[in-house]
């Protein structure tokens, strides 16, 4: 019997373990992947180049296989890194072919904590208000000062390197040194600054370690070392992850246990108390079926793992699933979206060049809280984007040619360009959905999920006006040779690609509408918590991890009073 079980052990999975470790509680954490260490032989940042089969290409026989179908196409997806990410044959999913859906995820302890852009960006007021004021999803029942202390606290522990710009859509916190920008950056930042009164190009908000704090010392963890491999593992812990923060911090408590290959099943209910009782989980390997007790249960698998685990969690009380009184669970499916690339050349820094690796690109955060006169879409959009010579883009080093005149050429100046992505809302939907697949189950007889969830007119709309605002500001910007990639209409825009995905148990304040209230627990059922992406009611424009983590330690805060007052045991959660 343990106090507390968490499931999963990634972003929000750690930081539960943390809190409610270092508040005396014996915690269970369940990891469906593998055990991995910290520094561990998976680690790759430390291998040379040399040291890497196949030139860090990942063998084409994976991909012909299908084996890694939804990552292939991303750039971090390495001979390095594919160790992170799971094999898509073994761990299958259903969508309709019309509107495919891609679903990355990274089965190891520590979850994609290992993997994630590490971009930590707060959400502002207005990102809270929104599906009040235009009536879309459910209303937010928090808003930004609920949750305002709970980001200073969770940007002190994970350190973020960031500049205070002052900025209202963009609320500063508790930051670090930031990284500099580039001089071709600076170049665009300080003419936007005189063109436009809303459209700033910031230096990113990075949980990348700049001035390390004696918590984050005693911790391990180091200054980033700015070689840009945080996707391969990062040895000095330079950047957040829940095997280099977290779990050592609750590890130290003598309070923490982890279990691997370990794969929940159900959340187990009992019907004459109303009450969660624990969880049934079957062994990845034996396939053997073993139940675990606590008081209180934290669902952080991921937004998608929370939803396929509470659909499949069913019992006499709650047929379609556990905490589903609302019919509300694994609808409302988010994610941010692209559409729009765009390429320019910044003039006058041909002779320029840079050192080091920077963690972080620039951000152009969302301007469009508002709706402008004449714009017939709403919610809004940002856009993330770096400028790089020619050195540090790869041009040189793909030549043919060995030794010291390829390594010259390396490192002289050259052109400076500029690329940046667009990141649009997603509204929240009810018809954008998951369920389990009723005949299709994984290879431990589990449903896998059906995941219907599809880039719908108001996004195409931002497309559209996105490709046109980023062509005026990089105009304003003073680069030339500008070219924008505007996906077309007919183009499928692949929900999941920018590995952001939200919602399907939603908060709110309507227990007939919503699966969460205000704290992230379950309207149903008192002592289950769901505090990973599938809490979700709005996505933003942001990156959405930080966030993640304000709501788990807040919730977690909360839960631990409702223990401490015995409401737990007693059936009252007031």
């Amino acid at each position: 019997m343990y106090d507390v079980i968490v499931v999963g052990s990634g972003i929000t999975g750690g930081w539960a373990a943390k809190e409610f470790c270092e508040k005396g509680f014996k915690t269970l954490v369940i990891e469906r992947g593998r055990n991995i260490q910290h520094q561990g032989p998976e680690y790759t940042d430390m291998q040379m180049p040399w040291q890497i089969e196949n030139r860090n290409k990942v063998p084409e026989i994976l991909s012909e296989e299908g084996r890694y179908s939804m990552i292939e196409r991303k750039g971090y997806f390495k001979n390095a890194t594919k160790q992170f990410f799971i094999d898509d044959k073994e761990h299958p999913i259903s969508y309709p072919k019309e509107s495919p859906f891609k679903w990355i995820r990274g089965y190891q302890l520590g979850g994609r904590s290992l993997t994630w852009g590490r971009q930590s960006l707060r959400w502002g007021v207005k990102d809270f208000q929104a599906n009040a004021k235009d009536g879309n999803g459910i209303p937010w029942p928090i808003g930004y000062d609920d949750l305002a202390p709970w980001y200073d606290y969770v940007e002190s522990f994970i350190g973020v390197s960031a500049n205070k710009d002052g900025l209202d859509t963009l609320p500063d916190g508790v930051f670090q040194k930031p990284w500099e920008m580039s001089c071709a950056e600076k170049f665009i930042a300080e003419n936007l600054k005189k063109a436009y009164s809303d459209r700033h190009l910031i230096i990113g908000r990075s949980a990348n370690i700049t001035e390390p704090t004696k918590e984050q010392t005693e911790l391990g963890r180091g200054q980033c070392q700015a070689r840009s491999y945080c996707n391969r593992g990062c040895t000095f812990g330079g950047y957040f992850s829940s095997l280099s923060a977290t779990l050592p911090a609750a590890k130290k408590t003598g309070n923490l246990t982890v279990l691997t290959d370990a794969i929940v099943e159900t959340v187990d209910y009992d019907d004459k108390s109303g009450k969660a009782t624990g969880v049934t989980v079957i062994d990845a390997h034996t396939k053997e079926k073993r139940q675990y007790r606590s008081k209180v249960i934290f669902l952080c698998a991921s937004a998608l793992g929370s939803v396929q685990i509470l659909l499949n969690s069913k019992s006499k009380t709650f047929p379609n699933g556990i905490a589903n009184s609302s019919g509300a669970v694994g609808h409302y499916i988010m994610d941010h979206f692209s559409g729009v690339i765009a390429d320019a050349k910044v003039p006058g820094f041909d002779d320029k060049y840079s050192v080091g690796r920077r963690p972080i690109a620039t951000y152009i955060p969302n301007y469009r809280h508002e709706q402008e006169k004449g714009t017939d879409f709403i919610r809004g959009f940002g856009f993330q984007g770096t400028a790089q010579h020619r050195s540090n883009t790869g041009t040189t080093a793909k030549k043919v040619g060995i030794g010291a005149e390829v390594k010259m050429n390396s490192n002289q100046p050259g052109p400076w360009r500029f690329r940046a992505i667009m990141y649009g809302e997603m509204l929240p939907r009810f018809e954008n959905h998951a369920q389990l697949h009723p005949t299709e189950k994984d290879q431990w007889g589990i449903p896998i999920l059906h995941i219907d969830a599809r880039i719908r007119e108001n996004e195409r709309k931002m497309i559209k006006q996105a490709a046109v605002d980023i062509k005026e500001i990089l105009t304003a910007g003073g680069c030339v040779d500008i070219k924008v990639n505007e996906f077309p209409e007919t183009k499928p825009i692949i929900v999941g690609d920018r590995v952001h995905e939200m919602g399907g148990a939603c908060m709110g304040e309507d227990p007939k509408t919503s699966v969460l209230n205000k704290w992230a627990q379950s309207h149903d059922v008192k002592n289950l918590f769901v505090t990973d992406g599938a809490c979700m009611s709005s996505c933003a424009t942001q990156n959405p991890s930080l966030t993640y983590m304000a709501i788990t330690a807040r919730a977690v805060d909360y839960a631990a009073k409702l223990i401490f007052k015995g409401r737990v045991q007693k059936g009252s959660y007031v």
